[in-house]
């Protein structure tokens, strides 16, 4: 998939890694300038300068963590004196529950408290540093990645479901706020998908399904998971010019999961 990105400048967080670095790679692919925001910060930059390169085109890696004010402000400052302005922005910074998953009495504070820092508090935390800084060039794009999580109920992931669930409204807020403005705003909700963090979630050490992913693929129409480049080309498709008219939209992309689940009886 090519779209004309030329002279672009996007802003990708999380993009060290997993759906992150697919976004980075296929923004680059198609001649736009990005930039990698990861509190990772030798993750950042090894893959800025493995897929500049590459031959990927400009890429660069700059530290921050998504919820800290001062962080996106200082990034946002480095981007524009480096390269004077921001086109797109991907926040697609995330995490879910460092602990085993658990019903919301044994829930743990601390880890509620961190998703939502990072998953939401990250995408309102970010988009207000960049938004001015998007607002002196027309034609600006956001793709906040939220999740099948923030659609449909899941037991056991509390904050990573209200998170990304907040995701979704924010969203299509900031597209009735922006969109007046020339600021198009949408989001993106990925299914499964399997990167080297979840290979793990998916596949025993045989290479086989494991149990619960064999389970979960039978709910899933096309039987399998995502790729993260699979994902990656959904966010593309928001940000080309061609996606002009495509504002405060949830683009579901989970192999039809979410369609409904078919049974023989």
């Amino acid at each position: 998939m090519k779209v004309n990105l030329n002279g672009q400048v996007a802003l990708v967080t999380g993009g060290a890694q997993g759906i992150g670095r697919a976004i980075v790679e296929t923004l680059l692919d198609n001649h736009a300038h990005v930039v990698i925001v990861d509190i990772d910060t030798e993750a950042a930059e090894r893959t800025a300068h493995e897929l500049a390169a590459a031959g990927g085109g400009f890429c660069m890696a700059l530290t921050g963590d998504v919820s800290n004010v001062r962080h996106m402000e200082q990034v946002v400052e480095s981007v524009l004196s480096r390269l004077e302005r921001i086109n797109i922005l991907v926040n697609n910074a995330g995490i879910n529950t460092r602990r085993d998953r658990a019903p919301i009495h044994e829930y743990a504070l601390e880890d509620w408290s961190r998703v939502l820092e990072v998953d939401l508090t990250g995408v309102f935390v970010t988009s207000r540093a960049v938004v001015p800084a998007m607002l002196k060039n027309p034609g600006g794009r956001i793709v906040n990645i939220s999740s099948i999580a923030g659609l449909v109920p899941l037991r056991l992931q509390s904050a990573f479901v209200a998170a990304k669930a907040g995701v979704v409204n924010l969203t299509r807020s900031m597209a009735l706020e922006l969109g007046p403005q020339g600021i198009l705003v949408n989001a993106v909700a990925p299914g499964s998908t399997l990167t080297q963090v979840t290979k793990a979630l998916f596949y025993d050490p045989k290479g086989a399904y494991t149990e619960k992913a064999a389970s979960l693929m039978s709910h899933i129409p096309l039987g399998r998971p995502g790729s993260p480049e699979e994902i990656a080309y959904s966010v593309l498709f928001l940000v080309a010019p061609e996606a002009s008219y495509i504002n405060g939209a949830i683009l579901v992309v989970d192999g039809g999961w979410t369609a409904g689940y078919a049974r023989d009886w």
